[in-house]
């Protein structure tokens, strides 16, 4: 079964769409990171397509996306890690109370 190009830009436009939303609304720091996420994950399902659709080898946009998958995984780690600091020091997670780079 072929999905035709357009539906997938745009359910990939939409959750991109709603990760934004997600990471700019919200006050909770690890809701923020799941917001990116959920934009990285639109980033790569546009790989996808578009490696399926237009590439001679879809094999190279394949590769391509477990790259960036596992270059968001270490992102996450190293973003969780440091709110997980930041909780130790604070005792919030909240990014509106977190007052670490003001004099």
């Amino acid at each position: 079964m072929h999905i035709p190009i357009d539906h997938i830009l745009v359910f990939t436009s939409i959750l991109f769409l709603i990760g934004l939303y997600g990471a700019l609304s919200r006050r909770n720091a690890v809701g923020i990171l799941i917001s990116i996420e959920i934009m990285l994950n639109a980033v790569n399902v546009n790989f996808i397509a578009f490696s399926r659709s237009f590439a001679s080898s879809p094999e190279s946009g394949q590769i391509f996306v477990m790259f960036a998958i596992v270059l968001a995984a270490a992102t996450a780690a190293v973003g969780l890690a440091i709110v997980l600091n930041i909780y130790r020091n604070q005792k919030t997670i909240y990014t509106d109370e977190i007052h670490l780079l003001k004099w």
